[in-house]
Order: C-alpha cells, then sequence, then structure tokens
C-alpha cells in the first residue's frame, strides 16, 4: 500500500469510528431508556428528553404520551420542566390547505437516548433527527419523496413572529411567563418560498426547501437575550455543518456523566432503571449563563457573569433527593446553584421558592430553600454567602406569607401562626374569608404549611447558630416545635385546629385535602418531622406507638374505592396500604424504621418499594417524577442509602440491590458498597463494615463518602433483628445531633 494524506486519514476516520463504537458498546449509556414512565400514572407522563446535562436546550416529540402514536411537533426548548415550551419545530411535506398548519404524523420506531433522538414518519416515511449542544441544537432532516418539503414552524404562546431572512436564516421571537425567547437558524440549503397562515401575525410558517429526495441540516441557538445573543450561542457551539461530530460530542458529555457511578450485580433491567433515574437527575438545574452574561427575570436585566446562573429548581420536590445527589456528584454545581438564589435575593428582594427561568413561581408550601443552604452548608459546601442566604431565608420566614402558592407581605393567617404556632383551618363546607387563599383547589392546607415550616425553621436555627444570632436561634427553635401543636396525642395523628384551637370535627383523616394537606392526607404528613423524629415518636407512644403506627401505614385500608379517593387526591399514587410511593412527601418514609430499632423493616419495605413501582418499561414510573426528584429516591434507595433529613449529614442505610456500588467523587477519591449475595432474595443486612471496622448502626456520615472508602454489607434472606436495633445506633435527630 502506498501511504498518503488520504490512506492515513481514512485510517484515522475508521479507527476513531471504531474506538467510539467501541466506547459504545461498554458505555452505561447503553442502560438508559428514555421511554420508562412514559405512560403517566394519572398525571403526567416522563418525557424522553433530549438535552445535555443540566443545560439550557431540552427537546423531545410533543404527544399525549409514549402510547400516542402521533407527533404534533418539537419544540426548541422548554423553558422550564413541564412548563412553556418555545418555537414549535416540524418537518412536513404535501400538498399545501387547510390541514396542513395543524396536522398531527404518524410515526415509527424510535431511537431514544440523551444525547440523540430519532424517529421516520409512517406518510412519506421522511426521517427526523435531532442532537443537543448547551444552547444550541440540531436537527437533519431527511426527505425521501418527491413531493413540496416544508418546515413548519410556530409559537406555542400568545405572542411572538418568526421570520425568515435571506435564503438560509430564520429568526424568531416568543414572550410566555412576562419575559422573552429569541432564536437564530440556519439551513444549509436554500429556502424557495414562505408561507405564512397569516400575514398580519407572522405566528405560524411553512418554509418550503424544494421538492426532491434531499437532506437538510437546521442548526440553531437559543437565548433569552436577543436574536443576536441567539447566533452567537450557536456560533459558539455548532459551527460545522456537521451532525455527527456535534452527536458525538453529546455523547461523551453523557459518558462521562454516567461513568461516575459503576454498579455490578444486579439485573439488566435493574442497571436500565438506575442508569435512566441517572439521566433523569440531570435535567435540572439548568445554567442560562450564555458565554459571559444572562437575562435575569428577577429584575429584568442583562447581567455580566462569568459564572452559571441556574434557574428551574422545584425546591418542594428536590431538597431531599435531587439537591443532596449533587452535593456527592457535582458539589460544585450544588454551589453556584445557591449562590444562583442568593443573587435572585438580591435582585428580587425575596429568596425564591420554585426559581424559573421566568421567575420566582411560588408553589407548594414550606421555606424549602432553607433546608437545602443548610444542607449544603453541614456537608461542607460553604462557597456562599452565609450571612446574605440567611438573610433571604429569614425575610421569607417571619416576613412573608407561608401560604401556599402565594408571594407576597405577611397576612392574617400568618399573623395568627406567629401568635398561635399552628395554621387555622376551616371546617368542611365553611366558606374562606381570606382573601389571600388560593382559591378554589389549593386552599389554605393549613397542617402541611404548619408541618413544613416547623422543618424550614429547624434549619434557620442551625443557621442562626453557625452565625452566632442566639435570639435568631432560640426563636426558630421554638417555632421548630410548632408541629406539635396538630398532632392529635388521642388520635395518634396529625389534626386540623380551628382558629379557636378546637380539633376540626367531622374529620377523616383519609380524605382531608388540601383544605388541609399538600397533595397527599394526614397519613403521610403524620410523619413529616424529619428534624425531630424522636419528639414525633414521643407523641404516638402516648397513643398507639410509633413503629405499629409505621407498620399500619402501609395495611391502612383506603376507606373507599380507588377512584374515589383519586378524585380528591389525585398525587397519591403508588398505593401501599396509605403509604404513597409517588409522591415526595413519602421518599424518607421507610427509613424510619432505622430510628426505631428496625432496620430489617427498612430493608425489605425499600426493596419491595423498588421492585413494585420502578420498572424498566413505559409504566416504570409510580406517580410525577418531577424533572430528576423522584428518580434521585432511586438513585440513592438502589445503591444503598438516602438523606433522611437535609441538615443533617448523614445517610440512612437501607438495602442496595447491586452487589458492588463505585462513585467515583469530584476529589478524585472513591466511595463504595459492597452488597455481598445480595439478590431478589438476599436484601436484608446480616452484618456491615465501613473501611474494614465492624459498623452496628444502620447509617454513615457524609464525611464518609467525601473522604472515600467503603462500607461492606452481609446480605442474606433472613432478617437480622439484631443489627442496628439498640437505641443509641439510632441515627441522629434534632434531639440527639448538634451540628
Amino acid at each position: 500500500m502506498i501511504f498518503n494524506s488520504r490512506n492515513i486519514l481514512a485510517a484515522f476516520l475508521s479507527l476513531s469510528s471504531f474506538l467510539a463504537c467501541a466506547q459504545k458498546n461498554e458505555t452505561n449509556l447503553n442502560y438508559v431508556d428514555p421511554s420508562i414512565g412514559g405512560v403517566g400514572v394519572i398525571l403526567e407522563p416522563t418525557r424522553p428528553t433530549v438535552h445535555l446535562p443540566n443545560s439550557m436546550v431540552r427537546v423531545f416529540p410533543n404527544r399525549k404520551d409514549q402510547l400516542d402514536d402521533q407527533i404534533s411537533n418539537f419544540q426548541l426548548t422548554i423553558t422550564s420542566h413541564r412548563l412553556y415550551k418555545v418555537f414549535a419545530f416540524m418537518p412536513v411535506c404535501g400538498i399545501v390547505n387547510s390541514n396542513i398548519w395543524n396536522k398531527r404524523y404518524e410515526y415509527s420506531t424510535e431511537i431514544l437516548t440523551p444525547y440523540y433522538y430519532k424517529t421516520a414518519f409512517e406518510d412519506f416515511n421522511n426521517s427526523i433527527e435531532f442532537t443537543p449542544q448547551a444552547r444550541s441544537g440540531y436537527f437533519r432532516l431527511s426527505f425521501v419523496d418527491n413531493s413540496p418539503h416544508f418546515i413548519r414552524m410556530g409559537i406555542f404562546n400568545s405572542t411572538g413572529e418568526i421570520k425568515v431572512e435571506g435564503k438560509r436564516i430564520i429568526t424568531g421571537i416568543e414572550e410566555f411567563a412576562g419575559m422573552k425567547a429569541f432564536f437564530y437558524a440556519e439551513v444549509n440549503t436554500d429556502i424557495s418560498d414562505v408561507k405564512y397562515q397569516n400575514t398580519t401575525d407572522k405566528k405560524k410558517l411553512l418554509i418550503r426547501l424544494g421538492d426532491k429526495p434531499q437532506v437538510v441540516s437546521f442548526r440553531y441557538g437559543i437565548s433569552y437575550i436577543s436574536i443576536e445573543q441567539a447566533k452567537r450561542n450557536l456560533q459558539n457551539e455548532i459551527s460545522e455543518w456537521d451532525f455527527e461530530s456535534i452527536k458525538n460530542h453529546a455523547f461523551q458529555v453523557w459518558d462521562k456523566a454516567f461513568s461516575q457511578i459503576n454498579v455490578e450485580g444486579g439485573t439488566i433491567a435493574q442497571k436500565r432503571v438506575f442508569y435512566t433515574a441517572l439521566y433523569r437527575a440531570y435535567e435540572r438545574m439548568v445554567d442560562i449563563n450564555e458565554y459571559g452574561k444572562y437575562y435575569s427575570a428577577y429584575d429584568h436585566k442583562i447581567h455580566e457573569s462569568n459564572e452559571p446562573f441556574y434557574v428551574d429548581n422545584w425546591i418542594w420536590d428536590t431538597y431531599i433527593a435531587l439537591e443532596p445527589l449533587h452535593m456527592i456528584l457535582n458539589p460544585d454545581m450544588a454551589e453556584e446553584s445557591i449562590r444562583s438564589y442568593i443573587k435572585m435575593y438580591e435582585q428580587s428582594g425575596t429568596m425564591p421558592s420554585f426559581a424559573l427561568v421566568f421567575g420566582d413561581w411560588p408553589a407548594m408550601t414550606g421555606n424549602f430553600a432553607a433546608s437545602w443552604m443548610t444542607d449544603a452548608w453541614f456537608k461542607g459546601l460553604r462557597e456562599f454567602d452565609l450571612e446574605k442566604a440567611y438573610e433571604g431565608l429569614k425575610k421569607n420566614s417571619l416576613e412573608a406569607t407561608l401560604l401556599p402558592w402565594r408571594n407576597g407581605p405577611k397576612c392574617e393567617l400568618d399573623y395568627f401562626y406567629d401568635e398561635n404556632g399552628y395554621y387555622p383551618g376551616l371546617y368542611p363546607g365553611e366558606k374562606e374569608t381570606v382573601k389571600e387563599v388560593s382559591m378554589p383547589w389549593e386552599r389554605r392546607q393549613s397542617v402541611s404549611v404548619t408541618l413544613d415550616n416547623s422543618y424550614s425553621d429547624w434549619c434557620l436555627a442551625q443557621l442562626a447558630s453557625q452565625l452566632n444570632k442566639k435570639e435568631d436561634e432560640k426563636l426558630f427553635l421554638k417555632r421548630s416545635q410548632n408541629y406539635k401543636n396538630v398532632f392529635r396525642v388521642d388520635k395518634g395523628i396529625m389534626w386540623p385546629r380551628d382558629k379557636d384551637g378546637k380539633w376540626i370535627e367531622p374529620y377523616d383523616p383519609r380524605f382531608a385535602d388540601r383544605m388541609y394537606f399538600t397533595e397527599n392526607n394526614a397519613y403521610t404528613y403524620n410523619w413529616d418531622v424529619k428534624h425531630d423524629l424522636h419528639g414525633l415518636f414521643d407523641l404516638m407512644d402516648e397513643s398507639n406507638g410509633a413503629e405499629a403506627t409505621l407498620d399500619q401505614l402501609f395495611r391502612e385500608d383506603l376507606g373507599t374505592s380507588k377512584w374515589k379517593f383519586w378524585s380528591k387526591q389525585p398525587d397519591a399514587s403508588g398505593l401501599v396500604g396509605q403509604f404513597v410511593m409517588g409522591n415526595e412527601p413519602s421518599f424518607h418514609i421507610p427509613y424510619i424504621y432505622n430510628y426505631l430499632g428496625s432496620p430489617w423493616k427498612t430493608q425489605k419495605r425499600i426493596r419491595m418499594l423498588l421492585d413494585a413501582f420502578f420498572t424498566d418499561n413505559l409504566f416504570g414510573i409510580p406517580g410525577d417524577e418531577d424533572g430528576g426528584a423522584m428518580s434521585s429516591f432511586v438513585i440513592f434507595s438502589m445503591m444503598g442509602f438516602f438523606p433522611v433529613t437535609p441538615g443533617i449529614p448523614v445517610y440512612n442505610i437501607g438495602s442496595p440491590v447491586f452487589e458492588k456500588i463505585s462513585i467515583d467523587l469530584p476529589n478524585q477519591r472513591t466511595f463504595t458498597v459492597i452488597a455481598e449475595n445480595s439478590s431478589k432474595a438476599n436484601k436484608y443486612i446480616q452484618k456491615a463494615f465501613l473501611n474494614g471496622k465492624p459498623l452496628n448502626r444502620p447509617w454513615f456520615t457524609h464525611n464518609d463518602i467525601v473522604n472515600g472508602g467503603t462500607l461492606k454489607l452481609i446480605m442474606g434472606s433472613k432478617p437480622n433483628k439484631q443489627w442496628g436495633r439498640n437505641k443509641e445506633d439510632s441515627p441522629p435527630s434534632a434531639l440527639n445531633y448538634k451540628n
């Protein structure tokens, strides 16, 4: 053979292709199936989102769910998980008539991965592919027929327009939720014609590309600043017409993320569930810094900054598992996210609840940014201004309304709470008199408000102690005990009070909806005292006893048919008795047996819940996944541990499903969990060792992880009821732990 530059290049490309294939064959990405959970249980399905970890551009086909055989379009991005798509995109072909503007197209088999999507449409067998960058994306369209070919574009929201500029450039602007999104796009072939559905508003158009078989590339940048910035974002990330190189880059980014946790043992199905959950955990938060600047909806200004600006955090959902997971895997990002929250407070005067791209969305209850930041601080993540953070968190607790779904100053219910230590409830049928209450669905949620803010205020007390604010610490510790005011000792369960302090009757804890609770009933919120579990147990011991009450949770009858139960509480899915696997307030509950001297029951329950509700098929998520919130419960629990109380830097031990789990930490150390003999039958811990030394307690610390080391568990088919049963072995709670 004569070696020349062409031979060498060909050999290099061949070798590169071989190595890429080898890498893809070995990668943990092979276990990811974005269709898992694609049919929602009562509420929302998961979506097969294509994106880079924690990045702006997130794309998926728009349809009802994974069983829907028609696609309406794709969005150039979603602005927030499940909220506000912008810029509809769809390849279409055929004769232009009134049907073409809204036609949905049947599709054939899909290729679904985190970094690449492909499907073909059955009408004409044309195909569409997509691969992402952080602030840009690349569609490749293959038209195989001789009919007219178009890109159909439009906007999802009420205001905006899309323009074709010259032969190959398309731009757009779309308003949503009080702000604007922009895009700049290029195609690699001439545009032969443009037809608007309505020439006066320019909200929907057909861009004609030709009428012969052809492959068309469409690359675009997204911005929240301007069309010019969208163009710069595109130029910075996709400068060549090379779909495969962008696809390979996206693969490499994901492969690096997935290589951080490696598992051995278990079944293929369990690995598919685990790594798909890890993929879901990387959807949020999202960095919207656009190469040195970002638009903030918190003061409606463009800011110069070289630091990431993270948005899209449903903190009520994510504080207990998703944020703690990133504190292990991505501590720098966790600190950057907290600094973003603090910037939002400085820009707006309010510490956000749900910090979305378009501003604070005051969903749900509680001041859970306090638990998130407290957790980070006591896990050693301290690269943020604690004084400023505390200032904003304290303001949320003492000066703002505690009502769900409401921002603003205190109302009469908040002043009542300050004076009496609980939010007052209304009697069934009693008319609401406080205008600030969100009606008719959300209502007061009086017991949940009391419980969630008791925990939030305990977290504030921990921060006040760090800042040597003794009076504040005393105040917030007192407020942290408010949960006792809504626990009815003679009934052994959480119970609403009226404004006169009387227990509300009639009241059935099964059917108490948003009058008193958030998305669940009293049986779930009975355990919503993460900061003082032993104090809760003392109250329960005056009635049925804590362990018996916890046992009964998993056995309690619904008291009616499921459809009637769900008509009042549609979020309460994944039912085991009255335990709700499909909603976030339940995640810590199976681990509470560790505090009661029966860790073997935690091991039994966790394995049962994982096996029953988290499967590798379309129905494999028992409730709303909430952008990584539920998936993070799966990741922790399959690894064998869980952070029950953010703010106390320890992890409760459960029952690992794999024989070995290795976490490669950013500090170049490795934390390993070995579960010797682990299997479906061998779910019970017989013995435990931490770094070679016997471990007789069902918990370990965050430092045990970040310092690197090995947790070894000897598993068996029968429970060892002696391991971890002593009171002194119980995981720390507020009464016996001091940060």
